[in-house]
């Protein structure tokens, strides 16, 4: 059954007089905050946490979503190209350096002089070679 627009007149017209004692707003108002209150003790930091985020993602848009998908995208690429590859190190035996300085044992120049054979005859036979 519809109410007709007088029923709906006359109704409104009795909750226009009625009006509620003031201490009921206050005690309401107290109620209401104490409940608040209460709620925000009970819920733990990280649910709160949870339930922002959660509801920061229900609110985006479609393109929010493909803007965040492309940044996602952006900075892992960034990440991979930036990390540095593992260097494979081969283990070396330790050895101390010696710091002495030995001179190589060179014949004198005067016997390999001596050992060769500069003469005409032998000409590009003994270990000379010719371009």
């Amino acid at each position: 059954m519809k109410p007709t627009i007088q029923q709906i007149g006359d109704l409104l017209a009795l909750k226009r007089s009625e009006r509620p004692d003031e201490s009921y707003w206050q005690d309401f108002l107290c109620e209401f905050h104490q409940n608040q209150r209460e709620q925000a003790v009970k819920q733990s930091e990280i649910a709160h946490f949870f339930g922002r985020v959660s509801g920061w993602f229900s609110e985006m848009g479609p393109s929010k979503w493909a803007y965040g998908a492309g940044l996602a995208y952006a900075a892992v690429t960034v990440a991979f190209f930036l990390t540095p590859r593992d260097v494979v190190k081969e283990n070396t035996p330790v050895s101390p350096v010696n710091y002495q300085v030995v001179p190589a044992a060179t014949p004198p120049a005067v016997e390999q002089l001596n050992q060769l054979d500069l003469s005409p005859t032998t000409q590009g036979n003994v270990g000379e070679q010719v371009f």
